[in-house]
């Protein structure tokens, strides 16, 4: 067992309770804590990063992420795109094994897209997934996937866990699946998984490691994989300390001297994709007016905000896509991104009919952990100099989605706006959240569902980055989609001295196949 000292005792010296393994750690174990728990082990089934981060240790990709973000053949051995782009097959390759002992092969990538691309329970990614037309097997090996369009961003897509691969034996599963059970083919098995507490995988000894950037080209070092849920941020940190856990989500507070503590390294994820950026309920007033709106951006410094709220730890986003993502290009979209210039906001909530006698009061909501808080604060006190008086709401992220989708289907009662967050590898995030119906009923015209479309269908890559320009300049003018900052949630870890092998992989992909836990 882990050697550990009496937990009586270190309780006392770190002033916090102990977490308590029910299902005690060994030595060859990883134990892995963060603020909360997945809601589901079906990947088809949320959009959160808490899940994301689970199916990514359960399930495998046709493609994986390079080092530099770029897709490179996986669980497929090659992929061919026909030369209109309506076409693309795929071959695997052999000896890809499920969980639960059968073979994996392109029935079960059928079943996949099937299943995500179904009527009835469709993927809440459905639309990443390109206008697909049909997708056949013809042998056991190679799938055919066809296209009403051309679709740009399909190819990067088959490496993102939303597209994780799922042998067609859960369907006996029935509601299990995801709650209960899960069957796949990734490094990690599932064992046990006790809702608000832990996920106890176990290593996979059929893995294959075709195409992730790691050296373990088989099944991982560790025995298991514990997963808990610790929401304290001190518990946590406490909990390295002891020996008790060996990877968790840092408190930010504490990030300069964990720097300076030779027992913990701190791991900060690069180019991860995430965009923090305020959006607006444009069902009713004021938000439908695009003068209010930019009245907001020019209201706010956020540099400043930045500044107090991180300490260096994020980076100012002036587009409506991250850093690291095709079409990012901060110089192109600071020309249309309103400056800070609380002058001007007063001057547009005047033109718009608002000031001391119509007084804007609104809520600004956003999700819990990573610093959000105090940011929000400090927006609040800067929109409130200009005249806008703002409530703060604070909710799961599952909660906020569904709350961001209910205000924006109300014509009545008071307004919101809300501290968003999207993490994706292509531009084409923008046609899921902005093209109409919307990901969330928001804001939509012809004009930008012509622009997102013709985005998505262009293959060229000179032609597309223009039309994500066009797109861009848009939705900064607008004052759809105002970018602030990234990373902006769990992109920052810590292990302990005894973890040696720990990788961030791109768009913020923990690997843990080459972990060791030393003594």
């Amino acid at each position: 067992m882990r050697k550990m000292k009496s937990r009586k005792l270190m309780a006392l010296l770190c002033g916090v309770a102990f977490i308590g393994l029910s299902a005690p750690a060994s030595a060859a174990d990883i134990v892995w804590a963060r603020y909360g728990d997945s809601d589901t082990l079906d990947p088809h089934a949320s959009t959160t990063t808490l899940s994301m981060q689970s199916w990514r240790q359960i399930y495998d990709t046709l493609m994986a992420f390079d080092e530099g973000g770029m897709p490179q053949p996986n669980m497929a051995k090659s992929i061919e795109v026909s030369d209109d782009g309506l076409m693309v097959t795929f071959k695997l390759n052999d000896g890809i094994m499920c969980h639960d002992g059968s073979p994996f092969d392109s029935a079960d990538v059928k079943y996949t897209f099937d299943r995500a691309l179904s009527d009835d329970h469709p993927s809440l990614t459905k639309s990443a997934w390109g206008p697909i037309s049909s997708v056949e097997a013809p042998d056991a090996s190679t799938i055919v996937v066809k296209f009403d369009q051309p679709f740009g961003a399909f190819v990067p897509f088959m490496a993102d866990p939303f597209s994780s691969m799922i042998c067609d034996s859960n369907e006996a599963l029935g509601a299990d699946f995801g709650s209960k059970a899960a069957i796949g083919t990734g490094p990690w098995k599932l064992e046990e998984w006790t809702k608000g507490d832990r996920i106890v995988l176990s290593a996979n000894e059929t893995y294959k490691n075709f195409g992730h950037p790691i050296e373990n080209k088989g099944k991982p070092y560790a025995d298991r994989l514990i997963i808990r849920t610790v929401p304290e941020a001190q518990t946590r940190l406490a909990g390295l300390k002891t020996g008790e856990l060996d990877i968790i989500e840092p408190p930010l507070e504490d990030v300069p001297s964990i720097k300076d503590d030779p027992s913990m390294t701190l791991h900060i994820a690069e180019a991860t994709g995430q965009d923090v950026f305020f959006e607006f309920t444009i069902s009713r007033p004021p938000f439908n007016d695009e003068r209010v709106r930019q009245a907001v951006a020019h209201a706010v410094d956020v540099d400043m905000a930045l500044d107090i709220g991180f300490q260096g730890l994020v980076q100012r986003e002036k587009c409506p896509i991250a850093a690291g993502v095709f079409g990012n290009d901060q110089d192109f979209c600071a020309k249309y991104l309103p400056e800070y210039d609380p002058e001007k906001a007063k001057a547009l909530l005047k033109e718009a009919g608002f000031g001391p006698d119509n007084p804007i009061d609104v809520t600004m909501m956003t999700w819990t952990g990573g610093g959000r808080e105090r940011i929000l604060q400090i927006f609040q006190n800067q929109l409130a100099q200009v005249g806008i008086k703002t409530n703060i709401e604070i909710m799961d992220i599952g909660t906020l989605n569904a709350r961001v989708k209910q205000e924006n289907e109300k014509t009545e009662g008071k307004s919101t706006f809300d501290m968003m967050g999207w993490s994706w590898y292509d531009p084409d995030i923008l046609y899921q959240l902005w093209h109409s119906p919307g990901a969330y009923s928001g804001y939509n015209t012809p004009e930008l569902d012509a622009m997102l479309e013709e985005m998505r269908t262009t293959v060229d890559t000179e032609a597309r980055l223009e039309v994500v320009k066009k797109v861009n300049a848009y939705l900064l003018e607008k004052a759809v989609h105002v970018p602030l900052y990234t990373p902006g949630w769990m992109w920052l870890y810590v292990t302990s001295k005894k973890v040696e092998g720990f990788k961030i992989g791109a768009f913020d992909q923990p690997l843990l196949m080459d972990v060791k836990i030393t003594e």
